[in-house]
């Protein structure tokens, strides 16, 4: 109990001294301490609020009579306080009535020097808006006259600038706003020029190229001007008499070429007179200032690629005339022309990587276009206009910088076509040459037309005799043939000039295209000619003359090409020309279809026989057909006395065997099953004929009876049949000295077996005497003996063979 009570104290002491919001654990304590505690501590309680209840009752009664006192002097000053107030709010009355007017003069100052301090703040507002505002009024008028490379540069400064200083306002931020609009104006405005641009460039490029091809051309003639005239001057000092007159006439063309030269010179516009290039600088300055000048770069480029592509495209009708070429070639350059002065007046836009790539692009594309377009053209004029097009084109585009080495070497794959071309034309010519010709010997009537003969042809004329009037071995086609064959010459020599190729180079193309002349074209219309149904003898002959003329003049058309190239023909490169070989063989087969015109014609004769083979005895003379064919010979080979004397032997003697081979045919021929000893008769006498023919010597120069040679199987196989020397033929046969060594037994088997049939049935024919019977029938053993014997011979050469 005792111990109980310090601690009732203590907690009363810590409810007193603690704040009531942290009584809870203290009051707690009371509750966790011994059983009726909780009493114990409210008595505790209570005693504890008695004392307090005790010292503030008496601290009050110790206090009273002051606080009496305090409230007897406050009643006191009461009634002072009443008058304060009162004065004090009439003091206030009249103060406020007199400051009213103060008050309002103060606002009024007060109000200005707001009004005043609003005016500085905006004149210096003002003062940093102005410049904004008027660098944006210059952009607004830039846009308005098409500055845009300078409007760019204001917007720049307004965002770097002018714009931050007054950021804050609205019109600002409009501005603000506004600004990458403009510039996407401006870029599709300078981007729009830009087509524009790419679209009058595209339309120029042919006048452009036009222009630009004019010039070159003109350089070229000036420098060719040039050079003949400082070659003149160069031989002054060794021909000074007549190299006056040439330097004065070389004089006068250069200063005529320069004249003209200056007359083009005012006429004649550039590029740039004739496109205004000013939209692609604005262009790629406007996006580079945008930081977009790869796009832009990208752009043109694919752009130009595109035009590039159109403008290589060519016209389907291109190759019909050289209208097509020229503006196919002028476009070409055109572009090319634009693209190196975009290159030289740009950096970056155009590079040199660029337009090399693009060039060798196009002239892939060229080539194979003319290739192509080129095949299609029949007119060697046209080709020739066609390669001096080229010609012009590369040196135009060379003076440019670019590489045109595979433009001449094509030009060398046109030469060749050129040349077929020409081949073509010429093998027309030739025709008509050899259609119009008369195939007789040139007559000259005097020695002007002599002149004039020997002027258009290098006839040698080995007689003495100049008398007119005369006839010249030749035929007129001759002098044509051989003028045609150095137009030729000359037409090849008008391809061959500008290709950038020596003498010599040139030489050796000239001598390989006049020996395709000669060794195809004109050997082929010889060939054809000579082919010819129309073609008779005389004129074959006439053939051979003038071949042999023209073979003699090739030496001359070599001196001509020598001439024409200044090269030497002991050079060691130098080709010969082949007409020697050309005209040979034309000869040749001249000479062939001379043999078999001539076996023809004898064929012709021999069909027109007609032998009566059971005749009983000959007409006694020859037949009307062999009498014709001997005189028809005879004429024929009078007209050989031209010919060279081999020529018309082996025509005499072809003729002379081919004949004879006729007739011998003609007796062993199987649909004739029968012959008469009177048949045999009359066939001898026409075989006389032939050999009193031969023997006349119609072509000289043969030796001794050699033409009569040609006749010794038919002699020898009808002596046997007209002697009937059997006997003998039988004993001698195979003996070199036999009289009848040229009979074969086979042939003499055959033909004896057609006349024992043919003896068979004249005997059933002529039964009225009996002694001739007789002999018939013992003719017909003696036969049938003979017979037997040459069958054993035949079998007996068969099984030998």
């Amino acid at each position: 109990m005792a111990e109980s009570l310090p601690e009732h104290d203590r907690i009363l002491q810590e409810i007193e001294s603690t704040d009531t919001a942290c009584v809870g654990p203290t009051l707690r304590s009371v509750y966790d301490d011994q059983p009726n505690a909780h009493q114990r501590f409210m008595e505790k309680l209570d005693a504890c609020i008695r004392n307090h209840d005790r010292e503030i009752e008496k601290m009050c009664n110790f206090h009273h009579q002051g606080f009496v006192d305090a409230i007897t002097e406050l009643l006191k000053v009461r009634a002072d306080a009443e008058k304060l107030k009162v004065q004090v709010t009439d003091t206030n009355r009249r103060l406020q009535d007199a400051g009213k007017e103060v008050i309002a003069q103060t606002e009024e100052i007060i109000r200005c020097r707001v009004q005043q301090r609003n005016i500085t703040t905006v004149v210096e507002k003002l003062q940093l808006c102005l410049p904004v505002l008027e660098m944006y009024s210059k952009l607004k008028e830039q846009m308005k006259v098409k500055r845009y490379y300078s409007a760019l540069k204001t917007m720049e400064q307004l965002e770097n600038l002018y714009l931050p200083r007054v950021s804050q306002y609205r019109f600002c931020q409009i501005m603000i706003e506004n600004l990458p609009k403009l510039r996407e104006e401006i870029k599709e405005i300078s981007m729009s020029d830009l087509k524009d641009f790419l679209e009058s460039i595209r339309k120029h490029s042919d006048r452009i190229g036009e222009t630009a091809m004019k010039q070159a051309q003109q350089q070229k003639t000036f420098s060719t001007t040039l050079q003949k005239h400082n070659n003149v001057n160069y031989g002054r000092n060794m021909h000074l008499g007549r190299s006056r007159i040439l330097e004065s006439k070389n004089e006068m063309t250069l200063k005529r070429t320069f004249e003209e030269d200056d007359e083009h010179d005012e006429e004649v516009l550039t590029a740039q007179d004739l496109v205004d290039f000013s939209p692609v600088y604005r262009c790629l300055h406007i996006y580079s200032v945008l930081g977009d000048g790869e796009i832009f770069e990208n752009y043109y480029r694919k752009q130009r690629r595109k035009q590039a592509r159109l403008v290589l495209q060519p016209q389907s009708s291109m190759h019909e005339t050289v209208e097509g070429y020229r503006r196919y070639f002028s476009q070409i350059v055109g572009f090319f022309v634009v693209e190196d002065h975009i290159l030289h007046v740009t950096q970056g836009l155009v590079t040199r990587t660029y337009t090399d790539e693009l060039w060798n692009m196009a002239l892939s594309k060229i080539i194979a276009v003319l290739r192509t377009h080129s095949s299609y053209c029949n007119d060697p004029d046209l080709v020739l206009e066609l390669k001096n097009l080229i010609v012009v084109f590369a040196d135009t585009l060379q003076g440019y910088g670019f590489p045109v080495n595979r433009l001449f070497d094509l030009l060398f794959e046109i030469r060749d076509q050129y040349n077929e071309t020409l081949l073509k034309k010429w093998s027309g010519l030739f025709r008509d040459i050899f259609e119009a010709d008369n195939y007789s010997p040139i007559p000259v009537a005097n020695e002007e037309e002599y002149k004039i003969v020997i002027s258009k042809f290098p006839f040698q004329d080995s007689e003495l005799d100049k008398s007119f009037p005369k006839k010249l071995p030749m035929s007129q086609s001759v002098p044509q043939i051989y003028i045609q064959v150095k137009e030729f010459i000359y037409a090849s020599l008008k391809f061959s000039e500008s290709l950038h190729r020596s003498s010599t180079e040139i030489d050796d193309m000239l001598r390989k295209s006049t020996n395709l002349l000669l060794t195809r074209t004109l050997s082929s219309c010889l060939q054809n000619l000579i082919k010819k149904p129309h073609i008779g003898l005389t004129e074959l002959v006439q053939i051979i003359i003038n071949t042999t003329h023209l073979e003699l003049a090739c030496k001359y058309l070599e001196d001509f090409i020598s001439n024409i190239t200044n090269i030497s023909q002991v050079t060691v490169h130098t080709a010969r020309l082949y007409g020697l070989s050309t005209f040979k063989d034309a000869r040749h087969a001249a000479e062939g279809e001379i043999y078999t015109k001539l076996n023809q014609k004898i064929d012709e004769f021999i069909q027109i026989a007609d032998y009566d083979w059971t005749m009983s005895e000959s007409d006694g003379r020859a037949s009307g057909y062999l009498m014709d064919l001997i005189n028809f010979l005879r004429s024929t080979f009078q007209v050989f006395t031209h010919l060279p004397g081999k020529v018309a032997q082996t025509a005499c003697m072809s003729a002379c065997q081919h004949l004879s081979t006729s007739l011998m045919q003609m007796l062993l021929d199987t649909e004739l099953k029968q012959i008469s000893m009177g048949a045999i008769q009359q066939f001898n006498l026409d075989v006389i004929q032939c050999e009193l023919f031969a023997s006349s010597e119609p072509v000289p120069g043969f030796q001794g009876d050699t033409l009569q040679l040609a006749f010794i199987d038919l002699r020898q196989l009808l002596d046997l049949f007209m002697v009937w020397d059997w006997s003998t033929y039988l004993a001698d046969y195979g003996q070199a000295t036999s009289k009848y060594l040229r009979v074969n037994p086979s042939t003499a088997l055959t033909l004896l077996e057609k006349v024992h049939r043919g003896m068979r049935d004249t005997s059933k024919k002529n039964n009225i005497f009996a002694q001739f019977r007789k002999n018939d029938r013992d003719k017909q053993k003696l036969i049938e003996t003979v017979v037997k014997q040459l069958r054993s011979l035949v079998n007996g050469m068969s099984q030998h063979t």
